[in-house]
């Protein structure tokens, strides 16, 4: 009996120990999902979910112990110059966030990999976006405010735009600061509006002349070859009939037997 209490004991003992850690566990885990961000201010609201208010806080980096259970997250009005790949990763349940009103002026390839499924507000406005990066919205279906932004319209926008998900009004935020060619006229204009406009055009105009000047390389090369083959042909022509006009002729030779022959 002893023994069989000491046993119970210990193996007690270790059980208790065990559930303590995964009791503890549990709560760490719990913790760092339901916190929230350093700086930031979080409310809870029961039909709308957890917000994250990073606003006006002079960030210049993506914060990245942002709670896996946020639905919506404003980091407007502060000193962002770009977003990374993956910055918003392990947050499923995101549905609208807020970047406006900063200095992005570059979306890295997967800046907001794996908000598709959910996120359904993406607000990018008053930045200093110049090119539009398609590789950065992959996925994406949300409905996304692009104004007041100084986008460059170029053939690069024109090719990228039909490879975006996005919702179809939100591309008419892109109104054109910039564009290439500049006599093309679409400075200030919604880039959506301008229907008609090529801006690839000066790119296939190049494309072609290049075709032409390659065509006409292998042209010239071609006909160079045919005059050198030509030029050397008749030079060996010539040797081979000055050879020929050296030779005595047969002619010769049976006159002169003839003549042999009538004086004996």
């Amino acid at each position: 009996m002893p023994l069989l209490a000491g046993w119970l004991l210990r193996h007690s003992v270790v059980m208790c120990l065990l559930l303590h850690s995964l009791v503890l566990m549990t709560f760490c885990f719990h913790h760092a999902a339901t916190s929230c961000s350093k700086s930031c201010y979080c409310s809870e609201n029961e039909g709308r979910g957890k917000a994250v208010r990073c606003s006006n806080l002079q960030l210049t980096e993506i914060p990245q112990d942002l709670p896996n259970d946020t639905r919506r997250i404003y980091l407007d009005s502060n000193l962002f110059t770009a977003v990374p790949a993956n910055a918003f990763a392990g947050l499923p349940l995101l549905v609208e966030l807020d970047l406006s009103h900063n200095e992005i002026s570059q979306l890295e390839p997967g800046a907001f990999r794996g908000l598709g499924p959910s996120l359904q507000s993406l607000d990018l406005s008053s930045n200093k976006l110049v090119n539009f990066n398609p590789e950065a919205f992959e996925g994406l279906r949300a409905r996304a405010n692009l104004t007041n932004n100084p986008w460059r319209c170029d053939c690069n926008l024109q090719m990228a735009l039909p490879r975006v998900d996005l919702e179809p009004a939100s591309l008419a935020g892109i109104v054109c600061q910039t564009a290439d060619p500049p006599e093309i006229g679409v400075e200030g204009l919604a880039f959506l509006l301008a229907q008609d406009v090529d801006l690839c055009v000066v790119m296939k105009k190049t494309t072609d002349v290049a075709m032409l000047v390659t065509m006409f390389g292998w042209f010239t090369m071609v006909i160079s070859y045919l005059v050198y083959y030509v030029r050397a042909n008749q030079e060996d022509a010539r040797r081979h009939l000055e050879y020929l006009k050296s030779l005595p002729s047969r002619q010769g030779k049976s006159e002169e037997s003839s003549t042999i022959s009538t004086v004996v």
